[in-house]
């Protein structure tokens, strides 16, 4: 982890046991192969995964992530490029993605509907 948050390190390949639902180990195989400094909307993960209407639960199962940074759920952001829902805070997402050269989005406003 201290190699990812200096730079040095891009992505993890590590051995880990994930307790989840056949669709979560999709979602999150594709969210893995996101590249570092790339992002991505939920849309897109969903038509990826060949199951485009499934937008909401593909939220829902990168909410489920129990290893954030390690299954790099912070790169997927709202179509309108806000950032949007992260177990870890929209703080910490922003945070993560200016790590990887991204330039912070805009927050979405708590007055969207």
């Amino acid at each position: 982890m201290d190699n990812y948050f200096s730079g040095k390190r891009k992505a993890f390949n590590l051995p880990v046991l994930l307790s989840g639902t056949p669709f979560q180990y999709q979602v999150w195989s594709a969210v893995n192969k996101i590249p570092f400094g790339e992002t991505t909307s939920y849309l897109k993960l969903s038509q990826e995964i060949g199951n485009p209407a499934a937008i909401r639960a593909v939220g829902a199962a990168i909410g489920a992530n129990p290893i954030l940074v390690i299954i790099p759920c912070h790169r997927i952001i709202g179509t309108n490029r806000q950032l949007t829902g992260y177990a870890g805070g929209l703080v910490r997402k922003e945070k993560l993605l200016e790590l990887e050269g991204r330039a912070p989005m805009a927050k979405q406003s708590s007055l969207n509907f």
